[in-house]
């Protein structure tokens, strides 16, 4: 994470914290970061130097007033007057790992060859959640390279229970296997 995306989103939840909106700001930069992952001119256009800034902060007003919170219009006003709007999702995720953090929420990623069924997320998201003691977030990925089984990613770990993973693990003892 850089040190734009600590100090000022780490700021805006500060702030939101303090006026107990943390969940609406929350919602509202989540929706604007995909929008803008879709759309990604639109973050080019608030760091454009050849506009000025005062025109990139009226095209903010023009598309948000009244539509976000105000801190969320203001937040994105000042990282374009700094020349940080292209940190914008960066700050997000900052925002996003106090807000977790706050709150003992553990983002946890389930990658599978295919879908979990809804009982098999509800059971791995039960035993998480007791295994980390914070409240598992479940998001299943699709990954058919990795044959069968899960692997995990979660708080900067990997847990690989997948059948690649075993595979590659026999391979490997094979490998170094003098016979």
């Amino acid at each position: 994470m850089s040190q734009v995306a600590s100090v000022y989103g780490g700021a805006l939840y500060s702030l939101c914290k303090e006026e107990a909106l943390t969940d609406t700001v929350l919602q509202e930069l989540s929706v604007l970061q995909e929008s803008f992952r879709e759309s990604p001119d639109f973050l080019r256009l608030l760091s454009a130097p050849n506009v000025a800034v005062q025109e990139r902060c009226q095209v903010l007003d023009d598309c948000f007033r009244g539509k976000v919170q105000p801190y969320v219009l203001n937040f994105l006003k000042l990282l374009t007057e700094k020349g940080f709007a292209k940190a914008f999702s960066d700050c997000v995720e900052e925002y996003r790992h106090m807000y977790n953090e706050d709150h003992q929420i553990l983002p946890v990623t389930a990658v599978t060859a295919i879908p979990l069924t809804q009982e098999q997320s509800a059971r791995l998201t039960e035993k998480l959640s007791k295994l980390t003691g914070k409240n598992a977030q479940l998001h299943n990925r699709v990954d058919p390279s990795c044959l069968g089984g899960v692997r995990l990613d979660y708080d900067g770990k990997r847990v690989d229970g997948s059948v690649a993973s075993r595979l590659e693990t026999v391979r490997n003892l094979l490998k170094n296997t003098v016979l």
